[in-house]
């Protein structure tokens, strides 16, 4: 179908890309508080920049509780983004130092599973705090 119209062709391989996902999505939940603080810091330079399009201050104040939702969802989605990277590194380098492919997988899905644990008790620790 699609092969059929590109004059090249080109091989994606999913295993660094599981792998580097796995790290990833462990290490994003692994270190929560540096997660929060990127989004926040994200946040408040959107909206800092945001406000620089604004000539009228009656007009960015009336936008501006839909405006700081939407940077907020967009925020969350760039605070991915170096979490992926450092999944991604952390991926190469478990693949490389221990000469297998499939050991940067699996050890991603040990740090998933110590991150998700990890997240869930500190959650529960400040569910009792309250």
């Amino acid at each position: 179908m699609v092969i059929n119209f590109l004059p090249f062709q080109f091989q994606i391989d999913s295993l660094p890309i599981a792998g580097g996902s796995l790290w990833a999505t462990g290490l994003y939940m692994g270190f929560y508080p540096l997660t929060q603080w990127i989004t926040n810091q994200l946040c408040r330079w959107f909206n800092f920049a945001e406000r620089s399009l604004y000539l009228s201050s009656e007009e960015f104040e009336r936008t501006r509780p839909a405006r700081e939702a939407q940077n907020l969802f967009f925020a969350e989605l760039v605070s991915i983004f170096p979490f992926l990277m450092v999944g991604g590194l952390c991926y190469y380098l478990s693949a490389w130092g221990l000469g297998s492919r499939s050991w940067g997988v699996s050890l991603g899905m040990l740090v998933l599973l110590i991150g998700g644990v990890y997240e869930l008790g500190r959650r529960n620790g400040q569910s009792r705090d309250y």
